[in-house]
């Protein structure tokens, strides 16, 4: 399928503002970069980097005052999603050299202190579920999607204490327990067809069988229509601004449909 997909984002700067943006997906297996544009106002001429993760990140400064980025993407991307839930980890020995980063703790995954809890949610499971499908099947069994319980010093713990958050809480509490067992799990930022409300969307992908699955325990049942804008380790790895100063979001629309 074929997506015309964007948001627009209002900021105020109380001073001149560096800020590093993840705004561009890039072609991949998955998806394929039709075309996109972006508008700066007041304009500004950003520079562009690639992170550690393959992101491409774009290096600005926001003037004191307000500023409107605007970025519109066309993207061809699978309407279906690869499923395999009930696929067991691959031993540690035969895993891709990069994907051995995704197995470690991370500031919003502290896997670490998670394995009784991981292991406890597959034991539990039903014969033939796979350990990733188990454990999506208990975040939306015991984790309830709402705003305004969590914040950004939220961790994977915090979230099962509570036992609420939003989509990046959903995200970083599966990829908690995934790399509890020994599984590569990344969190992923994009868009999402048909999402309600309409937002920027955060989900999680698990290294299963040689390949990166998509798993979204916010959804009841897998979802295509997604364009990936970055991944990493969480969600300090994938903010779509990450500022170096004072600055405040004071209106933000996102919009994703299908082109006809």
């Amino acid at each position: 399928m074929r997506l015309l997909a964007g948001c627009e984002i209002v900021v105020e700067a109380e001073d001149d503002c560096a800020v590093v943006a993840m705004l561009r997906p890039r072609s991949g297996d998955a998806q394929w970069l039709v075309s996109e544009s972006y508008t700066f106002e007041p304009d500004v001429r950003p520079t562009e980097h690639v992170d550690p993760f393959g992101n491409l990140c774009q290096r600005l400064i926001v003037p004191k005052g307000r500023m409107r980025l605007r970025t519109e993407l066309e993207v061809q991307t699978e309407r279906t999603l690869a499923v395999a839930p009930w696929a067991l980890p691959t031993p540690a020995s035969l895993l891709a050299d990069e994907t051995l980063q995704y197995l470690l703790p991370s500031r919003y995954c502290p896997s670490d202190r998670a394995f009784d809890q991981a292991q406890a949610i597959v034991d539990a499971a039903s014969p033939g579920t796979g350990h990733v499908g188990a454990i999506v099947a208990w975040i939306r069994r015991h984790i309830v999607y709402r705003y305004g319980v969590s914040d950004a010093c939220t961790d994977a713990l915090d979230t099962m204490t509570q036992g609420a958050g939003v989509c990046r809480d959903f995200a970083h509490v599966g990829i908690m327990l995934c790399r509890s067992l020994r599984i590569p799990a990344r969190m992923v930022v994009g868009y999402l067809h048909g999402l309600e409300p309409m937002d920027l969307h955060a989900w999680f992908e698990a290294y299963l069988d040689g390949r990166w699955y998509t798993f979204d325990a916010t959804q009841d049942a897998p979802r295509g229509g997604r364009i990936v804008v970055a991944h990493g380790r969480d969600a300090a790895d994938v903010a779509f601004l990450t500022n170096y100063g004072w600055l405040r979001t004071v209106e933000m629309q996102v919009w994703v449909g299908e082109k006809t």
